[in-house]
């Protein structure tokens, strides 16, 4: 067996927590393998919105095994709130959810450190969920971190030793700081961690594949947010393209099959950082009031623009995308036109690939489209759409090189449309 992939191609937040649930019915196994609680995956059905952080989206599927990899980074504070509101909305975890030994904690001081650091930054910041998610991959990078597995060998010794080391750093910077409540939160955290399912997840996984399970791999964040190919240094830490996977699971290359690659059927950006295809205007704001633009985690209103194909041909690339799935596709029913950026121009020069920078003196080439001009959200097959958006999907299809697979009209899991079923 082989396992199958889903990640975003954009700046994150392009609906992949639905997605995973959607097709979570056809695996055995949903695996997260890189990220923290800041990615938020939101997830509508039966008539209630749940907001996952750290957890799989494949917890509602019942029955399913759920791993959070060796490539996650976990605040128990913030798995224990998490959890206890999945459970108190019907959802088990205890016996679904497994936890790599492997993945590293966020410690409170970590948070404290993300904060200091921003603000050290100025005018200059990255714009972070505050979360701890960089400091805490610095650590396990340099080889500093605290690992779940810690948990369970001489813990209060080895949290000692990171906490005293933060602290010195927080000192050197000037940083006025309260731990009391936020180590009296993560203490409890990790008392509540203690009643899951440790496990060395990289065997237990290939232990499934051997089995004939099969697994799908659930990133987080988006492509071009990946630490190595997203634009840096507005980026997150981790790899969030899908050799992250490899590593953050601990499957080899040759495991890898489908790659689901998830995009909006515009763009949005959260937080600093360059977006060549951002609108300042009217239409910008109208495609963030429709999509309900602001983050599942953080609250914040998101940026928006149009579709920028020179970044989603790049993420393909990549990652090897062998399947698109389009979301929200629904928000751009009311618009007369549509435009989607196909090349930039680069100091007077057009280019069709995605440079080294694109922090400044970016400038988006359109190509225009007619819109559909209808109300998709009702739709349930392919059949019913429009020729409108069928030139849309079409032109995509030809820029990326890539069939789309999955239309996503509404944010419920049922206003989910697979096309080219008759293969």
């Amino acid at each position: 067996m082989k396992v199958d992939v889903l990640l975003g191609l954009q700046w994150g937040d392009e609906g992949k927590g639905k997605v995973v649930d959607v097709l979570t019915p056809k695996y055995d196994v949903v695996a997260r393998f890189q990220g923290g609680p800041n990615a938020g995956h939101t997830l509508e059905f039966e008539g209630q919105k749940y907001v996952l952080r750290s957890i799989p989206s494949g917890i509602f599927q019942g029955n399913k095994v759920n791993i959070v990899g060796n490539g996650v980074v976990l605040d128990p504070a913030l798995f224990k709130a998490e959890a206890e509101a999945l459970e108190a909305s019907g959802h088990p975890l205890k016996e679904r959810l497994h936890i790599s030994k492997k993945a590293h904690l966020i410690l409170p001081t970590h948070r404290i450190l993300d904060a200091a650091y921003e603000a050290a930054k100025g005018d200059a910041k990255v714009g972070t969920t505050g979360k701890g998610i960089g400091p805490t991959y610095t650590d396990k990078v340099s080889r500093n971190g605290v690992r779940v597995g810690d948990i369970l060998h001489n813990f209060e010794q080895k949290y000692a030793a990171a906490k005293a080391r933060h602290e010195q750093i927080l000192k050197s910077l000037n940083y006025e700081y309260d731990l009391t409540e936020l180590e009296k939160a993560w203490l409890e955290g990790i008392e509540y961690l203690k009643q899951f399912h440790f496990v060395d997840s990289e065997h237990e996984i290939n232990n499934l594949l051997k089995d004939g399970k099969s697994v799908l791999c659930e990133g987080a964040q988006g492509t071009m947010l990946d630490i190595d190919f997203g634009s840096y240094p507005f980026v997150t830490s981790s790899n969030t393209v899908c050799a992250g996977a490899c590593t953050g699971l601990g499957v080899a290359p040759n495991r890898i099959g489908e790659v689901y690659g998830i995009f909006k059927a515009y763009c949005t950006r959260v937080g600093a950082g360059p977006f060549p295809s951002e609108l300042f205007d009217e239409t910008g704001d109208k495609i963030g009031a429709l999509g309900h633009e602001f983050g599942a985690v953080t609250g914040r209103k998101r940026r928006c623009g149009w579709i920028d194909l020179v970044a989603l041909k790049y993420s393909v690339m990549v990652n090897g995308v062998t399947k698109l799935i389009m979301m929200k596709s629904d928000v751009l029913d009311t618009f007369d036109t549509i435009k989607a950026c196909v090349a930039y121009k680069v100091n007077g020069e057009e280019i069709d690939y995605f440079p080294y920078d694109i922090t400044e003196g970016v400038e988006p080439v359109y190509a225009e489209l007619p819109g559909w001009k209808t109300d998709m959200t009702k739709m349930q097959s392919e059949d019913e759409f429009p020729e409108e958006f069928n030139a849309y999907l079409t032109f995509l299809e030809e820029q990326l090189g890539v069939q789309i697979k999955i239309v996503s009209v509404g944010p419920d899991r049922a206003q989910t449309i697979e096309r080219y079923t008759e293969e």
